[in-house]
Protein backbone atom coordinates (compact mmCIF):
# COMPACT_ATOMS: atom_id res chain seq x y z
CA UNK A 1 0.00 0.00 0.00
CA UNK A 2 1.37 3.08 -0.78
CA UNK A 3 1.43 6.18 1.43
CA UNK A 4 -1.57 8.83 1.37
CA UNK A 5 -0.24 11.94 -0.72
CA UNK A 6 0.74 14.71 1.22
CA UNK A 7 -0.25 18.19 0.21
CA UNK A 8 1.86 20.59 -0.80
CA UNK A 9 1.55 24.80 -1.68
CA UNK A 10 2.69 25.10 -5.42
CA UNK A 11 6.20 26.88 -6.45
CA UNK A 12 5.45 30.34 -6.08
CA UNK A 13 2.27 30.69 -4.04
CA UNK A 14 1.72 33.18 -1.80
CA UNK A 15 2.93 33.31 1.58
CA UNK A 16 -0.51 33.16 2.95
CA UNK A 17 -1.62 30.18 0.84
CA UNK A 18 1.39 28.52 2.06
CA UNK A 19 0.68 29.33 6.16
CA UNK A 20 -3.03 28.35 5.41
CA UNK A 21 -1.75 24.78 4.25
CA UNK A 22 0.27 24.85 7.28
CA UNK A 23 -2.17 25.45 9.18
CA UNK A 24 -4.52 22.50 7.41
CA UNK A 25 -1.35 20.05 8.06
CA UNK A 26 -0.98 20.81 11.18
CA UNK A 27 -4.33 20.20 12.13
CA UNK A 28 -4.66 16.94 10.41
CA UNK A 29 -1.90 15.69 12.31
CA UNK A 30 -3.25 16.61 15.75
CA UNK A 31 -6.57 15.14 14.39
CA UNK A 32 -5.42 12.03 13.04
CA UNK A 33 -4.26 9.76 16.64
CA UNK A 34 -8.44 10.59 17.71
CA UNK A 35 -9.70 9.81 14.31
CA UNK A 36 -7.66 6.40 13.65
CA UNK A 37 -8.34 5.57 17.28
CA UNK A 38 -11.00 2.19 17.31
CA UNK A 39 -13.51 1.86 19.82
CA UNK A 40 -12.65 -0.13 22.14
CA UNK A 41 -15.71 -2.84 23.00
CA UNK A 42 -17.01 -3.89 25.93
CA UNK A 43 -17.67 -8.13 25.86
CA UNK A 44 -21.09 -9.00 25.39
CA UNK A 45 -20.65 -11.80 27.94
CA UNK A 46 -20.09 -8.62 30.34
CA UNK A 47 -23.29 -7.22 29.48
CA UNK A 48 -26.49 -8.17 32.09
CA UNK A 49 -28.59 -10.85 30.73
CA UNK A 50 -32.23 -11.75 30.83
CA UNK A 51 -34.71 -13.19 28.97
CA UNK A 52 -37.78 -11.67 27.45
CA UNK A 53 -41.11 -13.73 25.89
CA UNK A 54 -42.95 -12.15 23.05
CA UNK A 55 -46.68 -13.05 22.93
CA UNK A 56 -47.79 -13.43 20.02
CA UNK A 57 -51.27 -14.16 18.26
CA UNK A 58 -50.69 -17.63 18.52
CA UNK A 59 -47.65 -18.52 20.41
CA UNK A 60 -45.12 -17.57 23.05
CA UNK A 61 -41.41 -16.55 21.56
CA UNK A 62 -38.66 -16.68 24.00
CA UNK A 63 -35.33 -14.40 23.22
CA UNK A 64 -31.77 -14.80 25.48
CA UNK A 65 -31.16 -10.98 25.29
CA UNK A 66 -28.47 -8.85 26.75
CA UNK A 67 -29.13 -5.66 28.27
CA UNK A 68 -27.40 -2.32 27.16
CA UNK A 69 -28.23 -0.69 30.78
CA UNK A 70 -25.46 2.33 30.17
CA UNK A 71 -24.52 4.50 27.17
CA UNK A 72 -21.37 2.73 26.46
CA UNK A 73 -23.21 -0.30 25.79
CA UNK A 74 -26.01 1.61 24.88
CA UNK A 75 -23.72 2.97 22.01
CA UNK A 76 -21.94 -0.48 21.27
CA UNK A 77 -25.18 -2.13 20.85
CA UNK A 78 -24.63 -5.18 18.34
CA UNK A 79 -21.73 -3.75 16.51
CA UNK A 80 -19.07 -5.56 15.08
CA UNK A 81 -20.52 -9.23 15.19
CA UNK A 82 -20.41 -11.27 12.63
CA UNK A 83 -23.66 -13.80 13.75
CA UNK A 84 -26.56 -13.68 16.04
CA UNK A 85 -28.14 -16.59 16.97
CA UNK A 86 -32.20 -16.84 16.39
CA UNK A 87 -32.98 -16.77 19.76
CA UNK A 88 -30.83 -13.78 21.04
CA UNK A 89 -31.05 -10.03 20.92
CA UNK A 90 -30.11 -6.81 23.04
CA UNK A 91 -32.60 -4.80 24.74
CA UNK A 92 -32.20 -1.02 25.04
CA UNK A 93 -34.09 0.18 28.14
CA UNK A 94 -34.90 4.05 28.37
CA UNK A 95 -35.75 5.57 31.61
CA UNK A 96 -37.49 7.94 30.93
CA UNK A 97 -39.30 6.84 27.69
CA UNK A 98 -38.18 8.49 25.20
CA UNK A 99 -38.06 8.93 21.15
CA UNK A 100 -35.48 7.27 20.12
CA UNK A 101 -33.08 6.99 17.81
CA UNK A 102 -30.93 4.05 16.42
CA UNK A 103 -28.82 3.26 13.23
CA UNK A 104 -26.90 0.50 12.05
CA UNK A 105 -23.49 1.85 11.37
CA UNK A 106 -20.59 -0.79 12.33
CA UNK A 107 -23.35 -3.36 12.20
CA UNK A 108 -22.39 -6.28 10.20
CA UNK A 109 -25.93 -8.51 9.81
CA UNK A 110 -29.16 -7.08 9.27
CA UNK A 111 -31.60 -6.39 12.35
CA UNK A 112 -35.04 -6.23 13.19
CA UNK A 113 -36.07 -3.21 15.63
CA UNK A 114 -38.77 -3.95 17.84
CA UNK A 115 -39.98 -0.44 19.41
CA UNK A 116 -42.12 -1.02 22.58
CA UNK A 117 -44.11 1.24 25.44
CA UNK A 118 -43.77 1.36 29.34
CA UNK A 119 -46.44 -1.94 29.10
CA UNK A 120 -44.40 -4.08 26.57
CA UNK A 121 -46.78 -3.36 23.41
CA UNK A 122 -44.92 -4.07 20.38
CA UNK A 123 -45.40 0.03 18.25
CA UNK A 124 -43.37 -0.55 15.25
CA UNK A 125 -41.08 -3.05 13.65
CA UNK A 126 -38.29 -1.72 11.54
CA UNK A 127 -37.70 -5.29 10.02
CA UNK A 128 -34.30 -6.14 8.14
CA UNK A 129 -32.39 -3.22 9.33
CA UNK A 130 -29.39 -2.85 6.22
CA UNK A 131 -26.06 -3.14 7.62
CA UNK A 132 -23.78 -0.13 8.35
CA UNK A 133 -26.43 2.00 7.16
CA UNK A 134 -26.04 5.48 8.69
CA UNK A 135 -30.37 5.99 7.85
CA UNK A 136 -31.86 6.90 10.96
CA UNK A 137 -34.16 4.63 12.35
CA UNK A 138 -37.06 5.75 15.06
CA UNK A 139 -40.30 5.73 15.95
CA UNK A 140 -42.41 9.54 16.71
CA UNK A 141 -43.70 8.66 20.07
CA UNK A 142 -41.72 8.18 23.32
CA UNK A 143 -40.94 4.40 24.15
CA UNK A 144 -39.36 2.33 27.06
CA UNK A 145 -37.48 0.05 25.01
CA UNK A 146 -35.84 -1.00 22.03
CA UNK A 147 -35.42 -4.91 21.17
CA UNK A 148 -33.42 -5.79 18.55
CA UNK A 149 -33.45 -9.49 16.98
CA UNK A 150 -31.43 -10.81 13.98
CA UNK A 151 -33.22 -9.78 10.60
CA UNK A 152 -36.16 -11.47 9.63
CA UNK A 153 -37.08 -13.16 12.89
CA UNK A 154 -39.96 -10.99 13.62
CA UNK A 155 -41.66 -11.91 10.61
CA UNK A 156 -40.50 -15.80 10.82
CA UNK A 157 -41.83 -16.01 14.08
CA UNK A 158 -44.98 -13.80 13.54
CA UNK A 159 -44.35 -10.76 15.50
CA UNK A 160 -46.23 -8.09 14.58
CA UNK A 161 -47.22 -4.59 15.83
CA UNK A 162 -49.77 -5.21 18.92
CA UNK A 163 -48.04 -7.81 20.51
CA UNK A 164 -46.43 -8.09 24.20
CA UNK A 165 -43.39 -8.25 25.31
CA UNK A 166 -43.17 -9.64 28.61
CA UNK A 167 -40.06 -8.65 30.94
CA UNK A 168 -39.41 -7.10 34.49
CA UNK A 169 -38.55 -4.03 32.38
CA UNK A 170 -42.49 -3.76 31.77
CA UNK A 171 -43.66 -4.95 34.99
CA UNK A 172 -44.87 -8.61 33.43
CA UNK A 173 -42.08 -11.32 33.67
CA UNK A 174 -41.97 -13.75 31.10
CA UNK A 175 -44.18 -16.88 32.31
CA UNK A 176 -44.59 -20.52 31.33
CA UNK A 177 -42.15 -22.85 30.06
CA UNK A 178 -39.13 -21.60 27.73
CA UNK A 179 -40.05 -22.97 24.06
CA UNK A 180 -38.37 -22.38 20.61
Amino acid sequence: MNPPAVPHAPIGAPPALRTLLALVLALMAIAAPHSSRAMELEKLESFPHSTVQIRTHDSAEWFSIWVADTPAREEQGLMFLHWLAPDQGMLFPQDPPRVMTMWMKNTLIPLDMLFIDGRGKILYIKANATPESEDIITYASPIRAVLELGGGEAARRGIRVGDTVRHELFGVPPAGPVRN
